[in-house]
């Protein structure tokens, strides 16, 4: 292993001389390490590993002679506040009565310097000690390890440090490491946090693009333990929240390499997406802003880590253009009560074991003040400097060290200070006999493992002076809570880090509570950007995912005929009910339309119009008839028979009305039987009156008088009324075995209902047609025997021709009807009734109402009786 190197090693040497002598032994350290740090004695020692430095130079090692350690440069304000809560928190346990009493806590803190193996070294002094040599009698006796580690801030030292600890099971309570790694407990099982793990916090920045609705996004990753690990739960963590997008990925690295930070940011620039979430420290992050500066990509929201989000060194005035209306997530903010005293009392003497020039607080007081304590170089003091006097005012320097408004990194270390003090109070309160070990055993402060305190801080539970509860879970991850920050831009010009909410884990998951009012937005409108891959489906539409491409992006696909989507972003289209169909934007169903032969469209205006006046033709006819019935013309061939015929003509106008109305039940019954009976009425008079020209032509030979008895008045009513009953007959059994019913037809149109009637029975139906034509071609055949009988006004060619044009109007219909789909069909059907009516009206009676009207000279007996012109 690389870190070999790094462990002390205590060789003991026992050499068993005679049994009367005894010789006392030595252990040595192989290497003792110079570190920065911070000591008390006491009966307990708690350690630290605190970022008192920024940075660790090594020298140059060419192993000629004693390797140097590395020195600490970049003083770190924030480090030293962390390092000086943690004195603070052990001294005010130390005046505590009802906590841990009779029992004097004590600190060793020792400075990372930003750098793994600063604080390998550190840590590893921590759990070994650091006495260069003590001896070793019947048992080994020397400077007590620690009962616990606070630290470290960065993820990778404290992964590399737990990973060691935890093979001896010492407990490590961090107050800045997140990475969700830390949370593996067979890797570490004696770490612990104060600070929600980054699996918490990606879940919690998720709730924020969830809330404003940014789908598409972009997520900028450190390349070191923190970053990487975010990236590899970011994919999870944003499935279990319930969905979102990630327009891209890319590796921020630690080099931070010119050509990819160019390429990086130049990807941000020209994507669509309008929110960039970054993870990664402060340095870098600054170094990422130089490049967008220089590039100049404005229109963007920030969403920042907790590394960054409260992180005053980024508010440049050259960054702000770009950096303010930032969100982020930071660190609960917390209170404690005397910090800032305590901060104020801070001096550079012996009760913090200084070695002046070397000591944190001599560092902080030169750092603050500019003053040296031990002696300057040659012309030090002629460029301005001083010498410090340890007696300076701290409360009016220029620093905000002593700002205590917004403890958030200090307020863990001071909860992890505390958490392993109250594991300490349990483990001392446990009654013997009752404890929680083998054999129901206790620990005490002179037999105590650090397995014991693991147990204990295990099962911690107390509550802050600010009220928030503080407990670990079998990951040794804490209650998770963050602040919403959001970086205001003040009309003079400052920015300011304000809190506009909270997220935090319930039992519902992650909740969010934001106060929207107070944000301020970076945007020409001040309003939240929208960052979407692809705008939302409207109704009517569909998503259609994009091949290749993460799921918020997606085409909107029009939803097909009969289908619609009702609400935004619909995955699928549904078919709308069998009596409905789709509006025509497709986001509701409307009833269908329905399609049946009726009065208001302008085929069922022309062909009612056409009966009308074929009823009222009718009954000026009859009028007429009616008017002149004494006239040869109307008595000629029964005018009984003709009033009849012109009855029933009227009737066979006044059924197509029956085709004009929503088809029903009884509307389809009665049409197709009054159809059947006032066309029968009608043939049935016209076959008589054909069957009377034949025997009064017949009666005038010598010996034909007979033939006449048979058609007499009461026999030629009889007739009419037998051949009309046949056809009642017909349409009584047709209704009666199959009826004609109302039918919603969709099948000629989707969108559309056809109400038509269906026959039922298409043989009563073709029955019923058959019956009438041969009655009609019965008629036909008299009429054209007749035709060339002697009278002057033949009525046997009158009905010879009517028949004819009634024929040819029912035989073409028998094809139209068969092809026509829906209304049509019953138009075709009111067609050949209304043709076929008008043709025998105009046939029988137009001639007659012509003479009766305009040649009233041949409405004479003798006229109509006289002989024409001999034929050759």
């Amino acid at each position: 292993m690389g870190a070999v190197y790094n462990i002390y090693l205590v060789f003991c040497v026992y050499l068993f001389l005679s049994k009367s002598s005894s010789l006392s032994l030595s252990c040595k350290l192989r290497r003792q390490f110079h570190l920065n740090g911070l000591h008390k004695a006491g009966d307990v020692v708690f350690g630290g590993v605190l970022k008192i430095h920024y940075i660790s130079v090594f020298p140059e090692n060419k192993f000629t002679s004693e390797p140097q350690d590395p020195t600490c440069e970049g003083f770190n304000t924030q480090g030293f506040r962390q390092a000086m809560t943690m004195v603070f928190a052990v001294d005010e346990i130390n005046r505590n009565s009802n906590l841990l009493p009779n029992v004097t806590l004590g600190y060793s803190l020792y400075d990372d310097c930003g750098a793994l193996v600063t604080g390998f070294r550190a840590a590893l002094v921590l759990a070994s000690g650091q006495e260069e040599q003590f001896l070793l009698k019947e048992n080994c006796s020397g400077t007590p390890s620690v009962v616990g580690i606070v630290g470290d801030a960065y993820s990778t030292v404290s992964i590399a440090i737990s990973s060691v600890l935890g093979l001896f099971r010492l407990p490590m309570v961090s107050h800045f490491a997140t990475c969700s790694c830390l949370s593996d407990r067979q890797r570490f099982p004696s770490f612990f946090r104060t600070i929600p793990s980054d699996a918490f916090q990606v879940r919690a920045m998720i709730q924020i693009l969830k809330h404003f609705g940014w789908t598409w996004v972009g997520l900028l990753v450190s390349d070191d333990d923190y970053g990487l690990n975010v990236a590899r739960s970011f994919p999870s963590d944003l499935a279990q929240s319930g969905g979102g997008c990630l327009a891209y990925s890319e590796v921020l690295p630690w080099d931070s390499d010119s050509n990819k930070l160019r390429k990086i940011v130049h990807l941000i620039k020209t994507s669509t997406a309008r929110v960039v979430m970054v993870f990664a420290h402060d340095g870098h992050m600054y170094e990422l802003m130089e490049e967008v500066v220089r590039q100049n990509v404005t229109d963007r929201q920030w969403i920042a880590s907790e590394a960054w989000t409260t992180d005053t060194a980024l508010q440049m005035p050259h960054l702000m253009p770009y950096l303010r209306g930032t969100l982020g997530i930071a660190i609960r903010r917390g209170e404690i009560a005397g910090l800032r005293d305590f901060f104020l009392r801070i001096r550079p003497d012996q009760n913090y074991n200084n070695i002046y020039g070397n000591s944190m607080v001599t560092q902080f007081w030169e750092y603050t003040f500019q003053c040296r304590f031990a002696p300057p170089p040659a012309g030090w003091m002629e460029t301005g400097g001083t010498l410090c006097t340890g007696q300076e005012d701290i409360e009016n320097a220029e620093t905000a060290f002593l700002d205590v408004s917004n403890l958030r990194s200090e307020y863990n270390v001071y909860k992890a200070v505390y958490a392993l003090a109250y594991a300490l109070d349990d483990m001392l309160h446990c009654v013997p006999g009752r404890g929680p070990f083998s054999r129901n055993s206790c620990a005490t402060l002179q037999t105590m493992e650090p397995w014991q305190v693991v147990h204990y801080l295990q099962t911690v539970n107390f509550t802050t002076p600010l009220g928030d509860e503080v407990s670990f879970d079998d990951n040794g991850d804490v209650l998770p809570i963050y602040d919403v920050m959001n970086w205001l831009w003040l009309p003079d010009g400052r920015t300011k880090i304000q809190n506009v909410g909270e997220v935090k884990e319930s039992a519902e998951g992650e909740e969010l509570k934001l106060d929207e009012d107070k944000i301020f937005w970076n945007f020409e409108f001040k309003e939240p950007p929208r960052s979407v891959c692809s705008e939302n489906c409207p109704p009517g539409t569909r998503m259609a995912r994009k091949k290749g491409q993460p799921e918020c992006c997606f085409d909107c696909i029009p939803c097909s005929e009969g289908k619609i989507s009702n609400k935004t972003d619909s995955m699928e289209c549904t078919s709308c009910p069998e009596d409905f169909w789709s509006s025509p934007q497709r986001d509701y169903c409307v009833p269908k339309k329905t399609e049946f032969l009726s009065y208001h469209e302008p085929l069922g205006i022309c062909l009612t119009t056409a009966s009308l006046l074929g009823t009222f033709i009718c009954a000026i006819v009859l009028k007429i008839f009616i008017y002149h019935r004494s006239t040869p013309m109307v008595r000629a061939n029964n005018s009984e028979l003709s009033f009849l015929l012109l009855v029933s003509l009227k009737l066979c106008f006044l059924c197509s009305q029956l085709f004009m109305v929503r088809p029903s039940l009884w509307t389809c019954q009665l049409r197709h039987a009054a159809f059947g009976i006032s066309f029968v009425l009608c043939v049935s008079c016209i076959l008589v009156k054909t069957m009377v020209v034949l025997a009064v032509f017949k009666a005038s030979k010598p010996g034909g008088g007979a033939s006449l008895k048979w058609f007499g008045a009461m026999q030629q009513r009889g007739t009419v009324l037998f051949l009309t009953s046949i056809q009642a007959a017909i349409c009584t059994a047709w209704l009666v075995s199959a009826s004609p019913a109302p039918h919603k037809n969709t099948q000629y149109h989707n969108d559309k209902i056809v109400y038509e009637c269906v026959v039922g029975s298409t043989v009563g139906f073709a029955v019923l047609l058959g019956y009438i034509g041969l009655l009609a071609i019965l008629s036909f055949l008299l009429a054209f025997l007749a035709r060339n009988l002697p009278d002057n006004f033949n009525e046997a060619k009158l009905i010879t021709f009517s028949m004819l044009i009634f024929c040819a109007v029912w035989v073409a219909f028998i094809p139209a009807y068969v092809n026509s789909p829906g209304k049509y069909a019953d138009a075709v059907e009111v067609f050949a009734i209304l043709a076929s009516s008008f043709g025998l009206l105009m046939a029988l009676f137009g001639p007659k109402c012509y003479i009766i009207l305009l040649r009233p000279e041949r409405n004479t007996k003798k006229a109509i009786m006289g002989r024409g012109t001999a034929k050759s």
